[in-house]
Parts: C-alpha cells; sequence; structure tokens
C-alpha cells in the first residue's frame, strides 16, 4: 500500500496565519520604559565628595550647570544613614545602610532632599537613588527585630557577602517574605514622599529577579519610574530593569587604551555580542568612569591616557545611555577616597565640553536614541580593521557616522562607504564631508570624527 504527500497542499497549510502564530518573533523586554527616557543621559552623584559641604543644599548649586552640560538623570548615591559598627574609614561606605527610612545627616534633612528633587524637575531633570537591598549595616535595627531575614554563617553568625571584601556589611535572606514586603515598602516610601523617578540598585544580580520583578510592578503603580541594575544580566530587562551595565565594554576599551589591545576584543567580544543577542529594547549604560572605578581606596584606576576622548566619544555615540561620574567632566585624574571626605575641584575642562557637545547631538539625533527609540549599530567595513572602529546609526531622517582610531599610530584608512553616500557635517570642526563608495581619511593617533549627515 502506498502513501501520497501532497507537497503542495501541506505549503498551504503550514503557510497560514493560524499556524505561523507560534513562530512570530516577540519581544523579549515586556516593561515599558518611561518616556523621558528615550534620549536621555545619566550623571552619578558623590554627594559628599562633589562640595566641601557634602550636602544636598550644597550640591543643589550646580543644577544649572549639569542641565547645560546636558545631563537628564541625576542618580544620587546612598542617601541613607551609614552604619557605625565595623565602619571602614572615617566616614563610611555609603553602601552600608543603618536606617532604609532616613536621611544621612551629614548631607540634611529629608526637606533638603524633597527640594532638591523639585529643584532637578523643575529644569526637566529626573532623579534616581542609588538602594542597596543585598545587605545592610551591622547595626542596622533589621538585625536586632528581624535576625532571621539576614543569612548565617555555618555557625550561625551573622556574615558579609561572600568572596567580598565588604566586612562593613551583612547579607540579607531572600527566603523570608516579610524581608521582601519591608524592602518594597521602603522603596515604595521615598517614590511617595520625595517624588522620586527610580533607583539604581546596587548588585542587583545577588538579589533574586522575582524580588526586583514585584517591587518593580509595585512602584509602576505609584509612577512611571526608571530602574538601574549594577549588573550585566539581560535576564533583568525582561519585567524589571530598564537599564544594566556595559561592564564588558570598560574593560575593552580599557585594554584598548592602556595595554595597545587590539580592537578585535572590542567589536568581535562586545559589540557583535550586543548587537546579536541583546534585547533590542534593552537599555546598556557606557561609561569610561564611575564610583567602583575610580573610588576604592587604594585603587588608583588608569584614565584611558591619550585614549580617554576616543573612548569617550565611542560611549556617547554606540547603542546606550551615556554616564558621567562626579567630577569626570573637570577633567579628575585620580580615584576619590571612597571613606572619607576628599572634596573635588572644579574647574572648566575640555572633557566637559566634549561631553556637553555630545549630549546635545543625543538630545536631538533620532540616531543616537536609546533602545528601540535609537538606530542600530551598522558596522562600516575599512582596510585598518584591527585599529578604526568605523560604524552608522539610523532612524527616520537622522544618521550619524563614528569613525574612530584606537590606537596610538597615524592611521590612513578607506572606509566601504557605497551604502552611505551623501554629505556629512563633522560635530566637531563643522567640515563638510562628501560620501562616495569608498572614503578616505588620515586619522591622528586616538583621533574621531562624528558625522551628522545632512538633510
Amino acid at each position: 500500500m502506498s502513501c501520497t504527500y501532497d507537497s503542495s497542499s501541506q505549503e498551504d497549510k503550514t503557510h497560514t496565519d493560524s499556524n505561523l502564530s507560534a513562530y512570530q518573533p516577540k519581544e523579549y523586554v515586556e516593561l515599558e520604559h518611561p518616556e523621558w527616557s528615550k534620549n536621555a543621559t545619566i550623571y552619578e552623584v558623590n554627594i559628599r565628595q562633589y562640595t566641601p559641604e557634602g550636602t544636598f543644599a550644597a550640591f543643589e548649586k550646580h543644577l544649572p550647570r549639569l542641565k547645560q552640560l546636558g545631563v537628564d538623570i541625576l542618580w544620587l548615591m546612598p542617601i541613607q544613614p551609614i552604619g557605625e559598627k565595623n565602619r571602614k574609614g572615617t566616614l563610611g561606605s555609603y553602601y552600608s545602610i543603618k536606617d532604609y527610612y532616613d536621611v544621612n545627616p551629614e548631607f540634611g534633612k529629608l526637606e533638603d532632599l524633597k527640594h532638591l528633587v523639585r529643584k532637578a524637575h523643575a529644569k526637566g531633570m529626573y532623579v534616581i537613588l542609588d538602594w542597596v537591598a543585598n545587605h545592610s549595616s551591622w547595626d542596622n535595627s533589621l538585625a536586632t527585630n528581624h535576625p532571621d531575614w539576614y543569612s548565617k554563617s555555618k555557625e550561625g553568625h551573622f556574615q558579609s557577602t561572600p568572596w567580598r571584601d565588604y566586612d562593613d556589611i551583612i547579607d540579607f535572606d531572600y527566603s523570608h517574605p516579610g524581608l521582601r514586603k519591608y524592602m518594597t515598602d521602603a522603596m515604595a516610601y521615598w517614590v511617595k514622599e520625595t517624588d522620586i523617578d527610580g533607583f539604581r540598585c546596587d548588585v542587583a544580580s545577588f538579589v533574586p529577579i522575582d524580588f526586583w520583578e514585584n517591587a518593580r510592578k509595585e512602584l509602576q503603580a505609584i509612577k512611571p519610574v526608571f530602574m538601574l541594575a549594577e549588573a550585566a544580566d539581560r535576564d533583568l530587562h525582561k519585567r524589571a530593569f530598564d537599564m544594566t551595565y556595559a561592564w564588558s565594554l570598560w574593560d575593552h576599551l580599557h585594554d584598548i587604551t592602556t595595554n595597545n589591545k587590539s580592537i578585535n576584543g572590542l567589536t568581535e567580544g562586545y559589540i557583535a555580542e550586543h548587537v546579536s543577542t541583546w534585547p533590542r529594547n534593552a537599555y546598556r549604560m557606557n561609561f569610561v568612569d564611575n564610583h567602583d572605578k575610580n573610588s576604592w581606596e587604594g585603587n588608583q584606576v588608569s584614565n584611558f591616557g591619550d585614549g580617554l576622548e576616543a573612548a569617550i566619544v565611542l560611549t556617547a555615540t554606540m547603542d546606550g545611555m551615556p554616564l558621567i561620574y562626579s567630577g569626570q567632566e573637570a577633567g579628575l585624574d585620580r580615584s576619590l577616597r571612597f571613606f572619607d571626605k576628599d572634596t573635588i575641584q572644579w574647574q572648566n575642562h575640555k572633557i566637559g565640553g566634549l561631553y556637553s557637545r555630545l549630549f546635545q547631538l543625543k538630545h536631538v539625533n533620532q540616531a543616537l536614541w536609546n533602545g528601540r527609540w535609537g538606530g542600530e549599530m551598522d558596522r562600516i567595513k575599512n582596510d585598518q580593521m584591527s585599529k578604526v572602529i568605523s560604524f552608522s546609526r539610523e532612524k527616520n531622517n537622522d544618521k550619524v557616522i563614528t569613525v574612530v582610531n584606537l590606537s596610538n599610530q597615524q592611521t590612513p584608512v578607506k572606509l566601504e562607504s557605497q551604502y552611505h553616500k551623501g554629505t556629512y557635517t563633522e560635530l566637531f570642526s563643522g567640515v563638510e564631508y562628501a560620501f562616495t563608495d569608498s572614503t578616505r581619511f588620515d586619522l591622528a593617533p586616538w583621533s574621531y570624527l562624528v558625522m551628522v549627515k545632512q538633510k
């Protein structure tokens, strides 16, 4: 007995909409970003070191300057009281929280924080607080009132985060529903009481993801919030966090600028992974400095040497949201002390001007916007692929091409630019360039071009 296979009939069946519904691509990111984050930049505020006074009120005087710089989101490092037991240094770590419902008296009062938030909002800026959910100080009242909420050593004692030099803190145990409710309620308190716009969450990947997803849901019921995770985990983007850290981008740029590595690690190890596997609407935070890379006691981190400006241009024009750390725009060239007073010396500096120009472009040019609001990175091949990175981003009628010489050598380069024909204006020099089938440049060491297509 023979069987007849009707391929045409089967083909018709498999191509009906109903049969294909299970195969339709789905957006991985299910949360909705605040609309105001579409072209935003972010700035990390170290209140203690920002001014001689180290207060909210003193920092508030810098808001006009930061607005002019192009800052949109102000990330305040933890503002709660700092533990005294097992404290490091004279002032202790911001991340050793003694009371989740109070303000560090060194910075001012609750009303001072509220006033700062109101002033920031009046200037069209947004404020997020650093939140430490993974651990508390030894002398937090929770250690006395709810000792069961903490993880314990084999001997039954409080313990710090395993494998970390965090002796001034003790770890929570998130298997307890009571802890989860307490921490979520505390976060909601700050949103309701001070009208902040979200949180940067310390060591977010050390805390269960289902806690964060529920916290986001409850906070979102109060107002649209922006959530930044100190982590590089794509799973956090689905229902919890708008943005995570581009840690490996920093690593690759640092290797290139200080260890003379080729750009292959950057292009193949980070950008290829980002373009191919990272959710399109998941923001990543791009930076050349932050408190982790700058501030730990005795950790004198390189400032990227002669390649600093090139690295900044990349972090501000590639996919992701660029970050400035306190003092970076003033040319800060040393690590700030983390546990003691160490005031930033403010001055006008070319780095501030560089960021300002890049941020101005990001705000008005949709190609550089964040997530799905912006353009994808399209690599432009060239004949110096181990030294020069070149790419375009395009969205609607906006297009930007970035070309950066990531080497300490004078480098003639030819771009395969047949798909990018047109006239472009270079952002910093104002010089016009006509792109043809192949476009040539003679790039000085560590030089860069950011070209905006004329409409």
